[in-house]
């Protein structure tokens, strides 16, 4: 018996199949042929753009080209950046909108005092549970005073579609200058000392275009509650010709601080600061705006966590208070973040890890050349 043959493919002839096969070779290897050849054109482009330009203006061409890919695949961007570990600072910095949105809220307030001095400049004590007309505008509720002293107010608002209020505190200081008490603020390794709830407070990471930074601050939380930690991102601004400082902070995700069993995630969080120096920055005296919330993820009611809030405010005021006042006394360095240099911004992106506290590695990476107070 004869050997049987492998029958052709039904209604193709066999040198068909074998022609097939060939051409299917020949398309594998010009596709190879093409990328090698656009691969090599790519690294010819990229050394010859390297001989050109400076790495400032590379880095800032590399990012006009991402931010491009951004506004197309914006969902994609963040999940590869959550998978790289990256955190995107052109999503998530303060922006020069929500430094003038503070300001123009201290303004406000600013008119709105008259209604608490008399024509002579006496202080009228309001009684609990007053509602002024705080707000900047009509659209928005209006705010309930809960706590009237003879140096700052408190006032709280609910949050729309939510358990929780936000909070306001309008104050004055006339012992410290505006310079101390803005940098008492800022610097994350005084606070450390100063304040005792601090588990943890670091500088994570920062954005060499704005100033901007990202904290990590671990605190502890009344007993029986669980320590809680945030993650946020902070920038401030000082107006050295409008004579006001801002320090504008909010929550934010960064792959690179995963949450910890130990602690509660805080994931909605929002601070104001906003300082006027009576007179100059470097003389006592100064009205202060500090709008607060924040979602602490308690199981305790409503009026709870506001009782909490409410005199948890003015305990964290007077002890920022009482560290601005030994910084004055020079009983410790505080770095001067008001006489830092201007952050030059020719266009270009940047950002510097932080692997530690703020104040290592500040001599290459910081966005400005910090001196003390």
């Amino acid at each position: 018996e004869l050997p049987r043959r492998t029958p052709a493919s039904p209604g193709r002839p066999r040198w068909l199949t074998r022609r097939g096969g060939s051409l299917l070779s020949l398309l594998a290897s010009q596709c190879s042929y093409v990328t090698g050849q656009r691969v090599r054109r790519a690294q010819q482009i990229g050394q010859l753009y390297g001989n050109i330009y400076s790495e400032r203006t590379r880095w800032s061409l590399f990012s006009g080209l991402w931010r491009r890919f951004q506004a197309r695949h914006a969902s994609a961007c963040k999940l590869m950046a959550a998978l790289t570990g990256v955190f995107l600072w052109e999503e998530e910095r303060i922006q020069e909108e929500e430094l003038r949105r503070s300001a123009e809220e201290m303004k406000h307030m600013e008119e709105v005092s008259r209604l608490f001095h008399g024509s002579g400049g006496e202080h009228q004590k309001l009684g609990p549970k007053t509602h002024v007309d705080i707000t900047a505008t009509r659209e928005e509720h209006p705010w309930e005073m809960v706590m009237d002293k003879k140096h700052f107010k408190l006032w709280r608002r609910p949050i729309e579609g939510t358990h929780l209020y936000q909070y306001r505190v309008f104050g004055t200081y006339t012992d410290v200058t505006p310079r101390q008490f803005f940098n008492v603020q800022l610097d994350t390794e005084y606070r450390k000392k100063w304040d005792s709830l601090v588990i943890k407070l670091d500088v994570i990471e920062r954005d060499l275009t704005t100033g901007s930074e990202v904290i990590h601050w671990v605190t502890h939380f009344p007993y029986p509650m669980y320590s809680r930690d945030y993650v946020y991102v902070r920038r401030y601004n000082v107006d050295q010709e409008n004579n006001l400082m801002v320090l504008v902070s909010r929550a934010v995700e960064h792959p690179g601080i995963p949450e910890d069993p130990e602690f509660v995630r805080v994931r909605t969080y929002e601070s104001q600061m906003v300082i006027r120096p009576h007179k100059t920055f470097d003389e006592n005296g100064f009205d202060y705006l500090l709008t607060y919330s924040d979602n602490p993820q308690t199981v305790f009611p409503r009026y709870c966590v506001s009782w909490m809030v409410s005199s948890g405010m003015p305990d964290f005021l007077e002890k920022l208070h009482t560290a601005a006042l030994k910084a004055k006394r020079m009983e410790i360095e505080v770095r001067d973040y008001i006489s830092a240099k201007p952050i030059e911004n020719s266009g270009s992106e940047g950002k510097a890890s932080m692997p530690g506290a703020e104040h290592k590695n500040e001599d290459t990476h910081s966005p400005a050349q910090l001196e003390y107070a």
